[in-house]
């Protein structure tokens, strides 16, 4: 006669974690931080982005020493000045230091405003010292940023907040545009940057004399570059010196 089938194996008791549900899928939360990650990507690479796209046009040393001849040739303080900023970013000596005032980066080093005071010093046009004397007679009419109790020489022309108002004081005021053709060679153009700072640069020709294009002479931090990022920033000032004081 068979043996009736046990009880001990007809039930087994599961022990382990409860199962779940499985879960739906949220499709946008992950494009959402794509789209965050790429967002702030664009933003902190901003900078980087006037040399990128000089490096694409391929601005050259020859187009330069070229330029530089044409702007000689015509005699004007403004092309001359918009030539010396030539000089600087291609390297070409020409640039002086000043007599008067201490505080000069070695040539080939510097900052924004080194650019700017070098090429007026190439046309005999010690800015420096012009800046030291209106800040030592209207110390209080310029900006108090820095803590001083009075002007610094040997610092003073390296900051841009004080190149800009000496502008507004001793030059002409032109109401800032999109438009290329308003901007001269040898303009003066002031810009404020995402990181709320100030930065200043010449306006000089575009290479190969292309039509609808100012670029201009800068120092971002990695030297003078002859660029094309006039309106890659925004345009805060626009100025020339000399000019007609007052418009």
């Amino acid at each position: 006669m068979a043996r009736p089938p046990s009880g001990f194996y007809s039930t087994i008791e599961y022990i382990g974690p409860r199962p779940q549900k499985p879960r739906r899928r949220n499709f946008f939360g992950g494009w959402v931080i794509i789209v965050i990650a790429l967002a702030m990507g664009v933003w902190f690479a901003r900078p980087l982005m006037p040399f990128l796209r000089a490096a694409q046009v391929g601005a050259s040393t020859e187009q330069a020493v070229e330029l530089i001849s044409s702007l000689e040739a015509k005699k004007s303080f403004a092309d001359g000045l918009a030539a010396a900023a030539l000089k600087i970013s291609a390297g070409i000596p020409g640039s002086r230091l000043s007599d008067n005032t201490k505080g000069d980066a070695p040539i080939g080093k510097g900052v924004a405003a080194d650019v700017v005071v070098r090429s007026y010093r190439s046309m005999d046009m010690d800015l420096a010292a012009l800046l030291h004397e209106d800040m030592t007679e209207n110390f209080r009419l310029y900006p108090q940023l820095w803590g001083a109790a009075g002007p610094d020489a040997s610092m003073d022309h390296r900051r841009v907040p004080n190149l800009q108002r000496f502008f507004e004081r001793k030059g002409e005021r032109i109401t800032p545009t999109r438009n290329a053709a308003d901007y001269l060679p040898g303009d003066i153009v002031v810009w404020s940057l995402g990181n709320a700072e100030n930065h200043i640069g010449i306006v000089v020709p575009s290479p190969g004399g292309r039509s609808g294009e100012a670029w201009v002479v800068h120092n971002m931090g990695g030297g003078a570059k002859w660029d094309n990022i006039l309106f890659d920033y925004s345009i805060q000032r626009h100025f020339r010196f000399p000019g007609k004081v007052g418009e």
